[in-house]
């Protein structure tokens, strides 16, 4: 059984990737940070119905923290087989509004989280010269998204780090792919109108918005043994928005 870390899957995307993964079989570790009642409830959901699930807590901006949850999952197992960084939070203002707190903020949260849980994962996949590193971006890392510069831009970096990290681990048997979801019905997204949300469906060729499932699907297909020559890619989820 592969073990699986999901870091802020307490709810939406993470907590979709999280049923998904435990109802394929593998031992899925729920990482949270703010939302301790959610992370539980997800967490005996799954084992409720004879499913391998655990909740761990951490500030995956916070290095040490970061330290600390790899040192308690290698505990409870031997080590983390699939990461997928997921965690991540979003915030829409202008430009010239963003102050440093802001920019500093999601750029740890986004970005820096990514990079410390890479870091703390590989030891173990490089001596087992196998694993999966998922990061999960966004279709404005690609584009650039209007007010949400500071996002964006921490985005592109999460790109970035695939497209290296990748070039970098794929002779021990690593592969670092990214998704980068397009309109996703989800917490994050519930500051939008109905209006919004018409409108945008009218600008998304399928005439859709996403769901949480969506990009599971994508996170599973990215993890499995098939997907052993796919590495380096960025795969927009996002019903034709971004081509």
């Amino acid at each position: 059984m592969k073990n699986v870390l999901i870091t802020g899957a307490s709810r939406g995307i993470g907590a979709q990737t999280a049923r998904l993964f435990a109802e394929k079989g593998y031992n899925v570790f729920i990482n949270y940070n703010l939302s301790p009642d959610a992370a539980g409830k997800l967490c005996s959901e799954l084992t409720d119905k004879g499913l391998s699930a655990a909740i761990i807590k951490a500030d995956v901006s916070d290095p040490d923290q970061v330290r600390s949850m790899f040192a308690e999952i290698n505990e409870l197992c031997s080590g983390i087989d699939i990461l997928i960084n997921n965690a991540g939070i979003a915030q829409t203002k202008l430009f010239t509004d963003i102050t440093d707190d802001d920019w500093n903020r999601m750029l740890s949260v986004n970005l820096s989280s990514a990079f410390f849980c890479c870091r703390s994962a590989l030891p173990y996949m490089i001596n087992k010269k196998w694993g999966r590193i998922i990061n999960i971006s966004s279709m404005w890392g690609q584009v650039g998204g209007s007010c949400e510069v500071h996002y964006s831009a921490a985005k592109a970096g999460i790109i970035g780090l695939t497209k290296a990290l990748a070039m970098e681990e794929g002779l021990s048997g690593i592969t670092v792919n990214c998704i980068a979801p397009g309109v996703i019905r989800t917490d994050m997204t519930s500051h939008l109108s109905n209006e919004d949300f018409s409108a945008l469906k009218e600008e998304t060729p399928t005439g859709t918005i996403g769901t949480p499932g969506d990009i599971a699907g994508a996170a599973l297909f990215f993890a499995a043994e098939s997907s052993a020559f796919i590495t380096g890619q960025v795969l927009g989820v996002n019903g034709g928005f971004v081509v």
